[in-house]
């Protein structure tokens, strides 16, 4: 039997014309400039509503009958300024700016460039100068836009954190745990998902819930916080032939973790907060890298019974969290009320000293 000649033809992937690449090179620097510029634009926007405010202030300090004065000072000014430059200099928006000096005196080169003026119009009516201050600087940090910045605000995100924080302070023991303390301040609780559209009301499944987080994932890992990454979702894990999936898997750059979650439709049960030890420690142990943290499981439920989950996490280090969610978006009285009710059974966990 002869042996016939084997031809391997050679499969040559065309190359982009030059044309192509200068098109592309020009394409990328326009589209950088005008962000640049779009920036810079903002960022001069919201000096000059600032030095406008300080002016508007001064001006006004100088009248012996400062609240009338002021009034008339503005209703004048509006009008001149709306007939020249537009809208954006009516009576409301001055008024604006003259509270943008009040609120940041004397730091004019601390205001962020990443932040519009809607943002700041935004931080505004924030009365807490602490809480401001988180929104700002969370704000720029994770270029939120003014609608995701209005959704922090009135889901009162700062006020979830900061009660999460002082649960978890005042469950600690030693102040060498600190790092541990760290890792788990970030969750809230409950978490807010009425992004996901799913009616408080509803016979749901599971699948269904975890379906929604994926199709509102921005919105999901904003409620989250700063650092995540999406890695997967029914991750397998298998051990000894049982397969095994967690729902949703993330890993947060700034904690250097793994951050496990398992989505429970009703109350939540011991079996269920096993069930992520054994993840958690799956992870620890198989996919940690070398010099990361310990992972942390979120298993996230719609109730919960709070002595379960303390007799079940009793260990001091347990990085297992237990947190609650709801499908709508309460007001703000009621989130004030909910936070309330928490803080007094915290106090009087520590009280008991539990």
């Amino acid at each position: 039997m002869k042996n016939k000649a084997i031809t391997i033809r050679k499969t040559v992937t065309p190359k982009k014309s030059a044309k192509n690449d200068l098109y592309q090179k020009v394409v990328t620097i326009l589209e950088e400039s005008r962000a640049f510029s779009k920036r810079a634009i903002n960022s001069a926007m919201v000096q000059a509503y600032w030095l406008i405010g300080q002016a508007l202030v001064e001006e006004e300090q100088r009248g012996k009958k400062r609240a009338d004065y002021g009034a008339s000072l503005i209703e004048s000014l509006a009008e001149k300024l709306t007939k020249n430059y537009g809208k954006g200099f009516s009576r409301n928006n001055l008024w604006y700016m003259r509270q943008f000096y009040l609120t940041y005196p004397a730091k004019l080169h601390a205001l962020r460039g990443e932040l519009s003026w809607t943002h700041y119009r935004l931080l505004l009516k924030v009365e807490s100068p602490d809480a401001r201050a988180f929104y700002e600087s969370e704000a720029a940090a994770g270029n939120w836009s003014t609608r995701q910045l209005e959704r922090q605000i009135t889901t009162l995100s700062y006020e979830r954190i900061a009660l999460s924080k002082n649960k978890r302070a005042m469950l600690k023991q030693s102040c060498d745990e600190a790092e541990t303390q760290t890792a788990l301040d970030f969750v809230q609780d409950p978490f807010v998902l009425e992004f996901l559209g799913l009616r408080e009301n509803r016979d749901y499944q599971e699948c269904e819930l975890e379906a929604a987080i994926l199709d509102h994932l921005q919105e999901f890992m904003l409620e989250l916080g700063r650092g995540f990454a999406f890695v997967g979702r029914q991750v397998r894990i298998t051990l000894d032939g049982d397969h095994f999936y967690p729902d949703l898997v993330f890993y947060n750059y700034l904690m250097r973790r793994f951050v496990l979650f398992d989505l429970k439709i009703g109350k939540l049960t011991h079996q269920d907060l096993g069930q992520m030890q054994m993840y958690t420690n799956y992870y620890d142990e198989e996919c940690t890298p070398p010099g990361d943290n310990s992972p942390i499981g979120i298993v996230l439920c719609a109730d919960k019974n709070e002595a379960v989950v303390r007799y079940t996490l009793r260990g001091e280090k347990s990085n297992i969290i237990a947190a609650r969610y709801q499908m709508y978006l309460p007001g703000e009285t009621e989130l004030v009320a909910e936070l309330l009710r928490e803080k007094a059974r915290l106090d009087q966990m520590r009280r008991l000293g539990k």
